[in-house]
């Protein structure tokens, strides 16, 4: 087991001892979250940027334990163009365009490099698949850009987006781990994951509530990124009927939270780009949650799914429908109270 928690216990080393710099630099940048609005939770300036000692112990880790192939060269090499656009974006805005248009230029690269759907699944016909042939490149960038802004949108309390990633790489690790006397390079892919556990469990010590410092752009752009790319690569996506359910299933929670954000904007005819505090970790706030409550809770909710997911590639069936049962109460009861609130 060395081969595993070791890459992962040095991420998260790295990502420890990085973050203090990158609150100095970010003050010496300006890179400073000062609350302007209501959906702001803190009350006082905060410091950005703290996804680059992520990103930092994600790269260190990688290039000390792992043979960079043509996939991880992908994977890095994307991961680089998001962070480069979340650092700028962490020090002015960028327009929704540019940053759209960097993360497909990312999701292009990953291509290039061989990081892309080719087949999905056929749940009609158990073992066959459906080869994409030229809608291979569309979805991937949809799924790359669709992940990568779903945890960008969950990242709204102290703690709560590395957190959920750490969960969701653990999830996708296990899913690599399980793989491995049928795929190829599981193994590797089980270890890349761990690493990126690592660096969000490295970070947190300064990211719980009270946050000293926030991951930023720079942080939540990369970890939906490169959750995004992992999820899609061979190890993961494999070949039978459940692949492609599993990944989704640990990233339901993000996943959710986005979809549900899109049709509630769209149901009450806002742009679906416009900024709101009708996510569910506001919505767990409104019923007097504090900050830490909520996010534990959040915490459960994606271990449970994560949990579901691996009950489902055991082809625990009853039990994986329970547990996404229990997940579905816990979801909408908030949700319910906070409406009923406001018609009341």
């Amino acid at each position: 087991m060395t081969k595993y928690i070791l890459p992962m216990i040095v991420a998260a080393m790295v990502s420890l001892v990085t973050t203090p710099l990158v609150k100095k630099l970010a003050y010496k940048l300006g890179a400073i979250d000062i609350p302007k609005d209501d959906r702001r939770i803190h009350k006082t300036p905060i410091p950005r940027l703290g996804g680059l000692a992520i990103y930092l112990g994600f790269l260190i880790s990688v290039l000390i334990f792992l043979e960079v192939d043509r996939a991880i060269a992908g994977m890095i090499i994307g991961a680089s163009i998001i962070i480069i656009t979340g650092i700028i974006d962490d020090l002015n805005p960028l327009p929704p365009k540019v940053k759209l248009t960097l993360q497909i230029i990312s999701a292009l690269v990953l291509v290039k490099f061989g990081v892309k759907i080719d087949f999905i699944s056929n749940f009609f016909k158990s073992g066959k698949v459906i080869d994409l042939k030229i809608l291979s490149i569309p979805i991937t960038i949809f799924w790359i850009v669709g992940i990568t802004n779903t945890v960008n949108l969950i990242d709204g309390l102290d703690g709560l987006a590395a957190g959920i990633s750490s969960i969701v790489a653990i999830t996708l690790a296990y899913i690599a781990y399980v793989n491995q006397s049928i795929i190829p390079n599981a193994g590797e892919t089980a270890i890349l994951t761990l690493i990126v556990a690592g660096a969000c469990i490295g970070f947190l010590p300064y990211n719980f509530n009270p946050a000293k410092i926030f991951m930023g752009d720079t942080g939540s752009l990369f970890l939906g990124f490169i959750l995004a790319a992992i999820s899609i690569n061979g190890s993961i996506k494999g070949a039978t009927t459940l692949a492609i359910v599993v990944p989704i299933l640990a990233l339901g929670l993000p996943i959710f939270d986005t979809a549900f954000a899109i049709l509630r904007r769209v149901y009450n005819g806002r742009p679906i780009m416009e900024a709101d505090k009708g996510h569910l970790h506001h919505r767990l706030l409104s019923i007097g949650l504090c900050q830490r409550r909520a996010v534990l809770i959040l915490y459960l909710i994606s271990s449970m799914l994560g949990l579901s997911a691996a009950f489902l590639l055991n082809r625990r069936y009853m039990d994986s429908i329970i547990i996404l049962a229990i997940t579905a109460i816990a979801v909408v009861v908030p949700i319910n109270q906070t409406w009923n609130g406001k018609r009341n």
